[in-house]
């Protein structure tokens, strides 16, 4: 056969090779999405009645190739974190299917959880099995990144036109021992050459010789190097430099040593600038900024905070805590001293040099009678129960949608709570549950404001995912000792929370009532005398709930559930609240059942003309009378200490 020949028959083959039907897939495509939003859901476990196990990948699919259960009938219990499938005839949350190769059923669940999960940030596999049915996965390496199969508690901030990213002990591919000095990546912001959030974040990991995630924390001494916070900061010369806190610890012991670090561009990692011997245990901490009388301030905490500057953060006696110890004194458990007034009213406000107490403490403070529970900082309540929230770590950020500081923050292991405040310190009083794990815990979440979309209303957080310090029998594959991201839309009306209804006493006249918005637009938080009770801010008001007007007569103000005589058109009220006659009965809905809900009184001073409201059903002193019948029902204050920093004004993070 001559060589011509033989090329026509060769080009003829590939022609038809190349528009042949391709070769069926040999997988069977579950997809498991959220009935709401037709998204596919990650970490959906499906189990045979063999107990096979089979986990959603962050794009809701499962590829299933399994010999013995091919062209069978199947059935597969289905169950989800914060999700759930219907039940069957006999009781079971599951259904029957028919794998065949190359065929594909879908699946919807319903949301339990408030927020929307997402997909897994780290580790091995993240797209598993969308790449094994030849679907297309978001990610430019959606199988394995920096050989990372696990990684604990990230922080993360923009930087240099990037968001560079960190986390903890870090779990490799290749052995038992992983990272144990902090690991770290960069992604491009979202928008031109970043991916939409909702979508994924691409990460660059910092590498060493073998592809490896290296340390970036590799000469701080021994034992484990967490990186414990990182900010931005700008030198006289107009250089921006990333600058962290870093803990030396052996184990889960306190620290035997703090850093303050830097970060060498041309190295890539960070190196020590100072070294404080002290002994606090490790807090991750996701700080922000804030203007207070025109000094920028890091917020290291709501209750800690240090000049935006190199030379302060570098000086522990320049931090200050919002703190109820005496100025200058540290935390000693039963020992500590507690600043109060001749009259024993905590006194709790910025003071440099002394110890900021976090929740543990308080507890521990109020276990010894040092302080009475109505007297912490915060107390967060269940805005549908009103039981108290254990709460944990997490984050706290300005919200332009709500307008508000919001707080990401855990409960019991696996609970994720959102509650907002007025002030970076409070009144932090009423929170709700988004996020929930059976049997399995989700700690150190953040929120990523940087990451925020349409104004504030669609906000990300994302935590560790890990069997660790909860009831789990078993770990999830790939997903363990991982970081998962959600998507909270703080316009769900099941986020409306209440907020605190302060009273005013100005410098003549009468008392006043007002919420954030009228004490904001009157310049008016230095006239704020307590607040008297927590209700729903105009625009959140919902089903059942009716407005309060505030109007003024010869005693002062007056709280009804009519606008002013003559003024219905004109004047907005102050509030939303739950009328008496529907919450004293028992309907359904947990709003209604509330503990932390209470009839609004009114009360007369005999003789003197004053009149005052409050959710006591008596006073102590005894010349207030109570009215006959209660205005409303309202909620209650959860601390009787007034808790504000009105002074802090929100800064943007830099994002050049």
């Amino acid at each position: 056969m001559s060589g011509l020949t033989a090329g026509w028959i060769w080009l003829v083959f590939t022609i038809l090779y190349a528009h042949a039907a391709p070769a069926p897939s040999p997988f069977f495509q579950i997809t498991v999405v959220d009935e709401q939003t037709g998204r596919g859901v990650p970490l959906v476990e499906l189990r045979t009645t063999s107990e096979a196990r089979y986990d959603t990948d962050s794009n809701g699919i499962i590829a299933l190739r399994e010999p013995g259960l091919m062209g069978q009938e199947v059935f597969f219990h289905i169950k989800s974190h914060g999700y759930e499938f219907p039940k069957e005839v006999f009781g079971s949350r599951g259904l029957t299917l028919k794998p065949t190769p190359g065929g594909s059923a879908l699946i919807k669940l319903k949301r339990l959880n408030i927020a929307e999960r997402l997909y897994r940030m780290t580790g091995e596999g993240i797209y598993r099995d969308t790449v094994l049915v030849g679907q297309p996965a978001p990610l430019k390496q959606p199988l394995l990144n920096g050989q990372v199969t696990g990684q604990d508690t990230v922080i993360a901030t923009p930087y240099r036109g990037k968001i560079y990213w960190f986390w903890g002990d870090t779990a490799r591919l290749s052995g038992p021992l992983g990272n144990f000095a902090a690991s770290g990546a960069t992604s491009p912001l979202p928008g031109p050459g970043g991916l939409d959030p909702s979508r994924g974040v691409d990460l660059t990991y910092f590498v060493d010789a073998s592809g490896f995630s290296k340390p970036m924390c590799p000469d701080f001494g021994p034992g484990l190097h967490w990186i414990e916070g990182v900010m931005t900061l700008r030198e006289r010369d107009g250089r921006e430099r990333l600058v962290a806190r870093v803990s030396s610890q052996k184990g889960l012991s306190p620290a035997y040593a703090w850093h303050l670090a830097i970060f060498n561009d041309a190295k890539e990692i960070f190196e020590s600038k100072v070294r404080w011997d002290i002994t606090d245990s490790h807090d991750s901490s996701h700080p922000f900024r804030a203007r207070v009388n025109g000094v920028e301030y890091l917020y290291l905490y709501p209750t800690w905070r240090v000049r935006a500057d190199l030379n302060a953060l570098a000086d522990l006696n320049a931090y200050e805590a919002f703190t109820p110890l005496v100025r200058g004194t540290r935390y000693k458990k039963g020992e500590t001293m507690i600043d109060r007034d001749a009259s024993g009213v905590i006194r709790s406000g910025w003071k440099a040099g002394t110890a900021r107490l976090d929740g543990g403490q308080w507890r521990e403070l109020i276990s010894a009678a040092k302080v009475r529970p109505e007297e912490a900082w915060m107390q967060l309540h269940d805005a549908q129960t009103g039981r108290p929230v254990d709460y944990g770590r997490g984050s706290v950020f300005w919200n332009d949608f709500r307008r508000r500081w919001v707080m990401i923050t855990s409960g019991q292991a696996g609970e994720i709570w959102f509650a907002e405040a007025d002030t970076p310190v409070g009144p932090w009083a009423y929170a709700r549950q988004v996020v929930a794990h059976d049997r399995y815990n989700f700690y150190n979440p953040t929120q990523h404001p940087f990451l925020d979309q349409a104004g504030g209303r669609l906000i990300y957080f994302e935590g560790t995912y890990t069997a660790s310090f909860s009831d789990a029998r078993e770990k999830t594959p790939r997903y363990e000792y991982n970081q998962v991201m959600y998507r909270l839309d703080l316009d769900d009306p099941r986020l409306s929370l209440p907020a605190p209804v302060y009273r005013l006493k100005p410098k003549v006249g009468k008392p006043r009532y007002l919420m954030r918005e009228g004490i904001e637009s009157e310049q008016a938080w230095d006239q704020v005398e307590e607040v008297c009770f927590f209700a729903m801010p105009p625009g959140r008001g919902g089903k059942d709930q009716i407005p309060i007007f505030v109007s003024t007569d010869e005693l002062g103000p007056v709280l009804a559930l009519d606008p002013p005589p003559g003024k219905k058109e004109s004047v907005k009220p102050l509030c939303y609240a739950l009328p008496m006659a529907l919450a004293l009965q028992d309907e359904p809905g947990a709003e209604m059942k509330s503990a932390s809900l209470a009839p609004l009184y009114e009360y007369r001073r005999e003789g003197e003309g004053a009149r005052q409201y409050s959710t006591e059903a008596t006073l102590t002193n005894s010349l207030w009378k109570r009215a006959a019948n209660p205005v409303c029902r309202v909620w209650r204050k959860t601390t009787t200490v007034l808790t504000l920093d009105p002074e802090a004004k929100p800064v943007a993070l830099p994002m050049q």
